[in-house]
C-alpha cells in the first residue's frame, strides 16, 4: 500500500512510495547511476530529441540536449533524454509531411507513457517542430521548445546564396542555358556549410519563429544560428526554465491560447513566412482545442506588412536576421503599431510585451520599419471560388505582382509523374500566359502532400527569359521557394474536388486582391465531368493506408481525424 497524495508530481506515481511498482521503477532507473535522492519528488524532465544522422539539419542536437540537461540539473530537476521519430525533408520520400502525424503520435504516447513532469522539445528540420508540438499539445504538460537554429549563410563565388531558394534558381539557370552543369555542381558544397536548418525564411525558420511568437520558447529562440554558442546558452536556460514551469504547473494550454495563435499569424506575415505555417498552426491549434481557420489567416494577416528582408521574398539570410536583432525586433514593431496581443503570456511567465520591450534593431535594411516594408500587404492570402471552395493559399510577397491578377488557359498535369514526363516536351502547347495546373498531390493524393507545387517552368520558356507563371495545385511548396504559386487547393483532386475536373484549355482566373480563384467552366459541364470521375485507388497497406483513410484536408491542418483534440496526461495504469 502507498500513502500517496493526490497532488503529488506526475512522476511520483512511478517513483514515490513503497509499493512493488515503485520499487521496480526506481531500481531500473538506478541502473543508470541515479542516487536515491533522485526520486524524492524533484521534477523529472523529458528531453524529446529528434536527432538523427538521416536529418542533417538536426545533427547538432546531442550537444544541445546536453546543455538542456545542465540547465535542468542546475535547477534541481532530473533530466532524461528520449528519442522520437526524426523527420528530415532533406532525404525522406515521398515527403516528410506524410509522417508528421505519425511522429506526433510517437511524441504524444512517449510523453504520456513515461514518468515525466515536464518536456523540452528539440526541433529543427521542417516537420519536427509541428510534429513534436502537436504531440505535446495533446498531452498538455509543462512544455517548451528549443529550436536547432539555421545553418551558416551560403556563399558561392562571393554571392550570398540561400538553401532551397538558390536550388530553384540555379536549376532553372541550367535549363535556360545560363549556368553550366559543373558550376551547378560546384555550388552544391557552397550552400550547406554547417549544422542547422535552411538559412532562408523557409518552413523550418518560419516554424521556429512561430514557436517564439506563440510564446512556447524563450525569446531569441528563432534566429540564433545553429553553431553559435548562444544557441547552447539558450538551451541551458531553457533547461532551467522547464523546471520552473513544472513548479508553477504552467501547462501548454496556458500558453497556446487563441491570442497566441493570432500573434503568430501576424508575425508570419511580417517575416514573409512559409505557406506551410498555415497547415501546421491549424493542426497545432486543433490539438489544443483552439478554433483556428483559413478565414482567421486572411482576416488577421491580410494587411500585415512584410518587414523582414529575407530570401525567398527578399535578399538577406537568417544570420543577418539574428545580427539585426531577430524576432524580438519584429514583434516590438508590431506591438508598437497595436498589431499584437502584448499581454499574451509566455513560458518564462512574462508577457510578450515584457519580453521584447528592450529589443533593438541594428540593421534597418534587414528588419525594415513598418512604414518602409518589403511588401505592404505581406500576409498569406486565402483564395476561394469554384476551384477552391474550401480555400487555397498564395504568398504574395514571393509572387510576381503583375500575375496576382491573371486569366489564362490551363495546361494540366494529372500527377507529378505526368508533369515530369510532359514538361520537357519541346512541342508542349504552353506559353507564359498559361496557367500550370498540377493534380493529385494533396494529403490523400501524393499521399502526404509533397512540396511540388512550385513546378519548374518549361525549358523552352526559360530560354525565352520567362521566370514566373501562375501555378495551381493541391500540393505544398517549400518555404524556401518563390513564384506566383497557388497551393493547398481544397478539396484536393484525390478527394473529388473541382481541381480533379480541370482539363487542358479551360480558362482559370486568379484574383488575389479579390481573393478569388475561378474555373470558367459551366456547372453543367462540371457535373458531366464529375459523373465520369474515378477516385484513385487506396494505398495498399500499413500506416499509409491509415493515413489515407483518416487525413483531413489542408484547410483543416491535414491532421488525422482521430488525433484532433487534447487527451491530457492521465497516468497510465500500473502494469506490475
Amino acid at each position: 500500500m502507498t500513502t500517496e497524495s493526490p497532488k503529488k508530481r506526475r512522476s511520483q506515481h512511478w517513483f514515490g512510495g513503497t509499493s512493488k511498482d515503485n520499487f521496480i521503477h526506481r531500481s531500473w532507473m538506478k541502473s543508470e547511476g541515479l542516487p536515491d535522492d533522485s526520486f524524492d519528488g524533484r521534477p523529472v524532465i523529458g528531453i524529446c530529441n529528434t536527432w538523427s544522422e538521416l536529418t542533417p539539419c538536426n545533427q547538432h542536437f546531442r550537444q544541445i540536449a546536453e546543455r538542456v540537461k545542465h540547465g535542468v540539473l542546475q535547477a534541481g530537476g532530473i533530466a532524461v533524454e528520449f528519442p522520437v521519430s526524426s523527420l528530415g525533408e532533406t532525404l525522406m520520400r515521398p515527403t516528410a509531411m506524410l509522417y508528421r502525424n505519425l511522429a506526433s503520435m510517437d511524441v504524444e504516447e512517449a510523453i504520456r507513457a513515461h514518468p515525466l513532469d515536464g518536456v523540452v522539445l528539440l526541433a529543427g528540420c521542417d516537420k519536427t517542430t509541428p510534429a513534436t508540438l502537436m504531440g505535446a499539445a495533446s498531452v498538455d504538460l509543462p512544455t517548451l521548445v528549443v529550436s536547432g537554429g539555421a545553418m551558416l549563410n551560403g556563399n558561392y563565388r562571393g554571392e550570398a546564396i540561400g538553401s532551397g531558394t538558390h536550388v530553384w534558381k540555379f536549376s532553372e539557370a541550367v535549363n535556360a542555358g545560363k549556368m553550366t552543369l559543373p558550376q551547378f555542381m560546384q555550388a552544391e558544397s557552397c550552400m550547406s556549410r554547417s549544422a542547422g536548418v535552411c538559412m532562408t525564411m523557409g518552413t523550418a525558420s518560419t516554424m521556429a519563429s512561430m514557436v517564439e511568437a506563440l510564446g512556447v520558447s524563450l525569446p531569441t529562440n528563432a534566429a540564433i544560428p545553429a553553431v553559435d554558442s548562444r544557441r547552447l546558452e539558450l538551451a541551458q536556460r531553457s533547461g532551467r526554465m522547464i523546471v520552473d514551469m513544472v513548479e508553477r504547473d504552467m501547462r501548454l494550454s496556458q500558453v497556446l491560447t487563441r491570442e497566441a495563435f493570432e500573434n503568430a499569424i501576424r508575425v508570419c506575415g511580417a517575416i514573409g513566412g512559409s505557406t506551410n505555417a498555415v497547415i501546421h498552426l491549424i493542426a497545432i491549434a486543433g490539438r489544443m482545442g483552439v478554433p483556428l481557420s483559413l478565414d482567421d489567416w486572411d482576416r488577421l494577416g491580410k494587411d500585415i506588412p512584410t518587414i523582414v528582408n529575407l530570401m525567398p521574398s527578399g535578399e538577406y539570410l537568417m544570420e543577418d536576421f539574428y545580427y539585426a536583432g531577430g524576432l524580438p525586433v519584429v514583434m516590438k514593431r508590431l506591438l508598437e503599431a497595436g498589431l499584437l496581443h502584448g499581454d499574451a503570456i509566455t513560458v518564462n511567465n512574462r508577457t510578450q510585451a515584457q519580453n521584447v520591450e528592450h529589443a533593438e534593431c541594428f540593421n534597418d535594411k534587414v528588419i525594415r520599419p513598418l512604414n518602409q516594408p518589403l511588401v505592404e500587404q505581406g500576409g498569406l492570402a486565402i483564395l476561394r471560388g469554384n476551384l477552391a471552395p474550401q480555400g487555397a493559399v498564395i504568398k504574395p510577397s514571393a509572387a510576381t505582382a503583375k500575375l496576382l491578377q491573371h486569366r489564362g488557359r490551363a495546361v494540366v498535369f494529372e500527377n507529378i509523374e505526368h508533369y515530369k514526363e510532359r514538361i520537357m516536351e519541346p512541342d508542349l502547347d504552353i506559353d507564359e500566359n498559361c496557367v500550370m495546373v498540377l493534380k493529385n498531390c494533396g494529403p490523400k493524393g501524393y499521399p502526404g502532400m509533397a512540396e511540388v507545387g512550385n513546378m519548374g517552368l518549361p525549358p523552352k520558356l526559360l530560354q525565352k527569359g520567362i521566370t514566373d507563371m501562375v501555378r495551381i495545385s493541391d500540393a505544398r511548396m517549400s518555404g524556401t521557394a518563390y513564384g506566383t504559386v497557388v497551393l493547398h487547393v481544397a478539396p484536393e483532386a484525390a478527394a473529388g474536388g473541382t481541381l480533379a475536373l480541370v482539363q487542358d484549355g479551360d480558362e482559370i482566373e486568379l484574383d488575389v486582391a479579390g481573393r478569388g480563384l475561378h474555373l470558367h467552366v459551366s456547372d453543367e459541364e462540371l457535373a458531366r465531368r464529375r459523373a465520369a470521375w474515378v477516385p484513385p485507388p487506396e494505398p495498399a497497406s500499413g500506416y499509409v493506408r491509415m493515413y489515407h483513410r483518416h487525413v483531413l484536408q489542408a484547410d483543416q491542418g491535414a491532421d488525422m481525424d482521430f488525433l484532433v483534440g487534447c487527451r491530457g496526461a492521465a497516468v497510465p495504469r500500473d502494469s506490475h
